[in-house]
């Protein structure tokens, strides 16, 4: 009995995959969409087998497990005979505050920690809560393990995650640099020790995580030392409609001249910013934003410009921390699929003796590397599969 069910809890969703651990196989995968709002559906999707729709009325997050496990079960549809094959249920969970630098299994502790962590992850936190309590209640005695999204960033020195701010306030409050996307940059990081066959304890590893939310680490031997996002995942790059790294003051700047308070500014900037706020409306999808670039729309192609230069001088700056780097690894849907992103990001990194292999960047979605052989420093795609990294974390704490 090896098989581990991950599930993602949102606050009106649940995405779940079923995984055979002895061969790291997936068996399915679904999505319960508006949960406890009209017109909720699941979509099951077993492997090897035409998708399955259930249309019955989801009112929380309980029936939702319940219902996901009767499709995993069904005669027709399902994967397994039984519920007792499943042998334990990972969750992510995004924030385990200065409590938890690492997965564990949930007890009333945990669930603890992450309900006095809500203030740090409103949207998303209570919701992962909700999943680890309704996942108890419908698989009573099975243990369930929390893997935090923070935990990778928790390995980040005191000089890289401390602010320049009053020392009170990461007294009172642990206000700190966490970092995010901590789940994928853990199983790309460790991935890209195997793959580019690095020194598994030495090697020196830039993970660039590039979506609709983005980020860059930095890691020794699989061990952040650090990672751009910060208190919360609006520091950092430019995103979809998040504004990365700005002048504090332009907060107050633009808070006086438009009479709007803090919370309005904070919208602003994490909904309303990025892509979306650069091309004066325009998208927060990077496709969207790269084509309109191509047809001479001038905010497109600066924004477009402006993201992959961040990324570049994040790439630099982690460089110089780590003294030197052995590979840059790209993932996440742009990292993964957007060639030319990535060739504009590495053709400013000459200085480092890069070279990029134009034929094998031609590729999108394969795990490969990117760079020519006599390029000093490897450049690979990694794929991420944060899901697996959650049923890997799963079974060495419960040994299923």
């Amino acid at each position: 009995m090896s098989k581990v069910l991950v599930i993602n809890c949102g606050s009106s969703s649940l995405k779940y995959q079923l995984i055979d651990m002895d061969n790291e196989q997936l068996l399915a995968k679904g999505l319960c969409e508006r949960i406890g709002i009209e017109g909720s559906l699941l979509t099951h999707k077993p492997v090897g087998k035409e998708p399955y729709v259930d249309d019955s009325p989801l009112p929380d997050h309980k029936v939702a497990v319940t219902n996901v496990l009767k499709a995993l079960v069904d005669p027709e549809h399902g994967v397994i005979k039984s519920v007792d094959e499943i042998a334990a249920i990972g969750h992510r969970v995004l924030h385990g505050g200065t409590k938890y630098s690492e997965s564990i299994i949930v007890n009333d502790d945990v669930k603890k920690v992450i309900r006095e962590c809500f203030d740090l992850g409103p949207l998303h936190n209570p919701a992962n809560l909700i999943g680890i309590e309704a996942a108890e209640a419908a698989m009573p005695g099975k243990p369930n393990v929390a893997v935090f999204d923070t935990a990778f960033g928790m390995a980040m020195p005191e000089k890289a995650y401390m602010y320049a701010i009053p020392h009170e306030y990461y007294e009172k409050y642990g206000i700190r640099r966490y970092g995010f996307h901590g789940t994928s940059h853990m199983f790309v990081s460790h991935e890209a020790l195997k793959f580019l066959d690095l020194d598994p304890e030495k090697g020196r590893v830039i993970v660039c995580h590039l979506g609709n939310g983005s980020s860059v680490s930095a890691s020794v031997g699989g061990k952040c030392v650090d990672t751009s996002m910060g208190l919360t995942p609006l520091e950092g790059l430019i995103m979809g409609t998040r504004s990365g790294d700005v002048d504090p003051a332009v907060l107050q700047f633009i808070m006086n001249h438009e009479h709007i308070d803090i919370n309005e500014m904070l919208n602003i900037l994490n909904k309303k910013s990025g892509y979306l706020g650069m091309t004066d409306g325009l998208s927060s999808d990077n496709r969207d934003v790269a084509k309109a670039a191509k047809e001479g729309n001038h905010l497109a192609q600066v924004a477009i410009s402006a993201c992959r230069y961040r990324v570049a001088k994040y790439i630099g700056a982690y460089t110089a921390a780590m003294n030197g780097t052995d590979a840059i690894v790209f993932t996440g849907g742009i990292g993964e699929n957007d060639v030319e992103f990535r060739k504009e990001v590495c053709d400013y990194l000459d200085y480092l003796g890069i070279t990029i292999d134009d034929e094998k960047n031609s590729k999108r979605g394969e795990r490969l590397v990117i760079s020519t052989p006599d390029s000093k420093i490897k450049v690979a795609v990694i794929p991420t599969n944060e899901e697996l990294a959650i049923a890997r974390e799963t079974k060495r704490l419960t040994h299923c």
